[in-house]
């Protein structure tokens, strides 16, 4: 078996990344905390329901406050349904509508190409997947919690490790920060800590009220150098690269057909694949 492990750029081992739902005000403060620390993450909005529900503590930001929040952070912005269907409970038609609406909506006003999204409610099925794909979809976010930091491989059932209220949301943050995995040959694979999450669900009227619990998190994990912070879709982009890494029959070259370096660890050796260039990487005797 190959012993090849992806790494992300300067061969870090780990990264952390963020998905927060429906575009309500409380994206601003929770933002701010993580501009703080150096964490980035994907916001999942609803076009068609901006400015909405603005005396509950679900309050939609305006399409104006939406831009100058998402665009200023550098944070990414998905797909999270138009009017926020269930669509694996409505027919097809309205399902595909609600999607492309969101998708259409969203390029426009931030004037991107969009291929990322979370699913509304959780909602999600084998023919929802399947419509995802003709509507352009590359990667979307499932409510699944697995507790662990494995990279996906199902890029349109993406799970979580966990939500923001988990109870052991700081435990598996220092597992995953102090766990040292590597020493162990055959356990250097790279991890991926990703939590989600609705901002108003920090605030003192909801069931959590944890802002404060948030931050002690965001400044735990935050701010280190052995860490990839990244959106949902750099992540998703970097982890494609590297899957289209092309290995000569003898494994001493490996050509790199996309326009990102990627970096691996390969039988223990560091490899910087140059983008769209054939790197040698020598000799390589199995053990």
């Amino acid at each position: 078996m190959a012993r090849r492990f992806l790494r992300f750029p300067n061969f870090k081992e780990k990264a952390v990344t963020l998905s927060y739902d429906d575009g309500v005000a409380q994206d601003k403060r929770l933002i701010s905390i993580m501009s703080k620390y150096g964490l980035k993450g994907t916001f999942n909005i609803n076009a068609g329901l901006f400015g909405s529900q603005p005396t509950t503590d679900k309050g939609r930001m305006t399409k104006e406050e939406a831009y100058e929040l998402y665009t200023s952070s550098g944070n990414e912005v998905a797909i999270h349904g138009y009017l926020h269907l269930s669509i694996a409970e409505v027919d097809s038609a309205a399902a595909v509508n609600d999607v492309i609406e969101d998708r259409k909506a969203l390029e426009k006003l931030f004037g991107r190409v969009i291929k990322g999204m979370a699913y509304p409610n959780g909602s999600v099925s084998d023919e929802v997947v399947d419509m995802l794909k003709t509507c352009g979809v590359q990667y979307a976010r499932t409510v699944v919690s697995t507790e662990k930091f494995d990279v996906p491989t199902d890029w349109l059932r993406l799970p979580a490790t966990c939500h923001h209220a988990n109870p052991k949301l700081m435990e598996l943050a220092k597992e995953f920060v102090e766990g040292n995995e590597s020493k162990y040959f055959w356990w250097k694979k790279p991890r991926l800590f990703y939590f989600w999450g609705h901002s108003y669900e920090f605030d003192g009227n909801t069931q959590y009220n944890n802002w404060g619990r948030i931050e002690e998190f965001c400044k735990y994990i935050g701010g280190r150098e052995d860490i990839w912070y990244a959106t949902n879709g750099e992540i998703y982009a970097y982890v494609q690269a590297y899957d289209r890494l092309e290995f000569s029959a003898d494994g001493n070259y490996v050509f790199n057909p996309s326009a990102t370096d990627v970096y691996l660890d390969y039988y223990g050796r560091e490899v910087i694949a140059k983008a769209g260039a054939l790197t040698e990487i020598g000799e390589t005797r199995s053990r």
